[in-house]
């Protein structure tokens, strides 16, 4: 017809592009989104996307760590198996907590304790320095491998106010509990003065929610301007001590409840150095019966005479303490042949180096390729068994050669980076249970994470106070919790920023870390305020109280969690 518009066959063509570009469009912006995601988001898809979105989510990806435990959760494990992964998660969780431990109690701290010896430290030095270090290094590499990533620095604030809390409530009330005793009160006053400083310093940050370098710097300048006040206070006192022949006088009580030794007397004995792994047998001048006996975990006469328990923990520990002696040199100052074991510690002259580069950056450094022909890894293992050689054929089995005091450095980097892998797995591992449960960092942190680095603390100070010994045991408590919040965010933060971020965004996770901080701090002021007006003896009653503080404590947390406390919406 004369009046009809010839058909335009690119109309339906066009139509069908633009309806490809609107598709494509609209996949690139759910994309989009789902790359902005929060990896929370994942428990409410069906089972089949789950594991697409943990692997395209930039939220679920963790920063380190050798598993991925989120991937492992919501891809190997079909939903109805998801209480068999996290029961399976939890037990590996427990098993890093025992790594952690004995790493800290039988490895690195006799080689701080080594290391104090050679640089000949006082004792109040070394109290607050090095074996305050070795006491604390599961919260410090706990804090320091939290803060390297945003998304997990609500975990390192909740462990580090959660342990102070559960340390300063639960551990210092059982102390009382057990043994009423006369607190020492200068030292009392300073450390619970210097906590309420860092305890304040932290709440101000948050509430600013940011860390600079001047403020990581503060962290560290204050913990420095901590031991030189205890290195002060210890000269002044001593000073006076001589002038009013107080020393001459034995058993007076003042001396007893100003002796500032305590503090690093608990530190040294809370370090286990290895009297189970003295061989039962005189040393043999074979060596491989002396390197047999020395990588012997177990005391036989020990473990006849121990309860079934203790043999039960026993035989999960064997694994990790064979492979610590393979790998961390243990220097002992105090026995006569320093623990030198010509075979082991040449043998060890080669692992060591080798968990070092694989440790660091969860591998990353140990497998680089060289020019690209040689990985990093093979260059170390050749270097040190040539090392190992030289030092096999200059020395002898009987007498340790002049620079054996080298091996406690040696032993105390290696079993540093122990301490830091275990603590890396353990903060992804609480990440992984949060996601699932759908709970915050902070809550995790102020609970599983403080309650599995502080146990070990706990249970010195409850062994030291039924010895008879709740005054050193009551200085321990605030002495190294001190070390924990100073060291731990000023050391994890300072590095975060050396790798060229200008600061630290603190995203805290709604009211609960308020609340934490502000429990902490009314703690404290309690204390500070309680322990004087009783003339600093702290009895049955006193213990009970801050056991009932801390599970008011624990409980209004849990509702401030769960939404049950909230703030009222303007």
């Amino acid at each position: 017809m004369a009046g009809t518009r010839p058909a335009r066959p690119w109309v339906p063509s066009l139509l069908w592009v633009l309806l490809i570009l609107g598709l494509a469009s609209g996949a690139s912006s759910r994309v989009h989104l789902r790359l902005m995601a929060d990896c929370s988001d994942v428990c409410h898809l069906n089972g089949s996307e789950r594991c697409h979105f943990i692997q395209t989510t930039a939220d679920c990806r963790s920063s380190g760590g050798y598993l991925d435990y989120l991937a492992g959760i919501f891809c190997l494990f079909p939903p109805s198996l998801l209480p068999l992964a996290v029961t399976l998660y939890a037990l590996w969780l427990l098993y890093l907590f025992l790594i952690l431990g004995v790493t800290a109690a039988k490895f690195f701290c006799p080689n701080l304790s080594a290391i104090a010896t050679t640089l000949k430290l006082s004792h109040n030095v070394a109290g607050v320095t090095f074996l305050a270090f070795g006491n604390g290094a599961p919260d410090v590499f706990s804090a320091m491998v939290a803060f390297s990533d945003p998304r997990t620095a609500g975990l390192a604030l909740g462990a580090l106010f959660g342990a102070g809390v559960l340390v300063t409530t639960v551990v210092a009330g059982g102390i009382a509990l057990l043994r009423p005793f006369t607190a020492a009160s200068r030292p009392f006053l300073r450390d619970v003065s210097f906590y309420l400083a860092a305890v304040f310093l932290t709440f101000t940050a948050l509430y600013r929610g940011r860390l600079t370098l001047s403020w990581a710097l503060g962290y560290l300048g204050l913990y420095v301007f901590y031991v030189v006040t205890v290195v002060l206070c210890t000269w002044i006192y001593r000073w006076q001590q001589r002038r009013s022949l107080v020393c001459s006088t034995p058993g007076t009580p003042e001396l007893l409840s100003d002796s500032e030794e305590d503090l690093a007397s608990s530190h040294t004995n809370s370090c286990d150095y290895g009297d189970e792994y003295r061989p039962l047998l005189p040393s043999q001048e074979t060596t491989v019966q002396i390197l047999a006996q020395a990588l012997n975990p177990l005391d036989y006469r020990k473990w006849r005479r121990k309860p079934a328990a203790w043999r039960a923990l026993k035989v999960f520990k064997l694994p990790v303490e064979f492979l610590l002696l393979l790998t961390v040199p243990v220097v002992d100052p105090d026995r006569d042949d320093k623990n030198w074991k010509r075979p082991l510690n040449c043998l060890q002259l080669v692992l060591s180096p080798l968990v070092v580069v694989l440790t660091l950056q969860s591998g990353e450094y140990g497998i680089y390729d060289i020019g690209g022909l040689f990985p990093v890894w093979t260059v170390v293992v050749v270097a040190g068994t040539a090392v190992a050689c030289v030092t096999f054929f200059s020395t002898s089995n009987s007498e340790p050669p002049r620079f054996h005091w080298l091996f406690a450095f040696l032993g105390f980097l290696t079993s540093a980076l122990w301490i830091n892998a275990a603590a890396t797995e353990v903060v992804n591992i609480l990440r992984s249970l949060g996601v699932v449960f759908r709970l915050s960092n902070t809550v995790l942190g102020l609970t599983l994470l403080a309650w599995g680095n502080s146990i070990g603390d706990a249970f010195s100070d409850f062994t030291l106070a039924r010895q008879g010994y709740p005054r050193m045991a009551f200085s321990a408590c605030f002495g190294g919790i001190i070390f924990n919040i100073l060291v731990g965010v000023g050391l994890g933060s300072l590095l975060q920023l050396s790798r060229g971020q200008s600061e630290i965004k603190l995203e805290p996770d709604g009211l609960l870390v308020w609340v934490l901080a502000g429990t902490l701090g009314l703690s404290l002021v309690v204390s500070l305020v309680s322990v004087p007006l009783q003339c600093f003896q702290l009895s049955k009653a006193y213990g009970a109280c801050l056991l009932l503080f801390y599970f008011s404590f624990l409980l209004v947390a849990l509702l401030t969690e769960f939404g049950v406390i909230h703030l009222k919406s303007v």
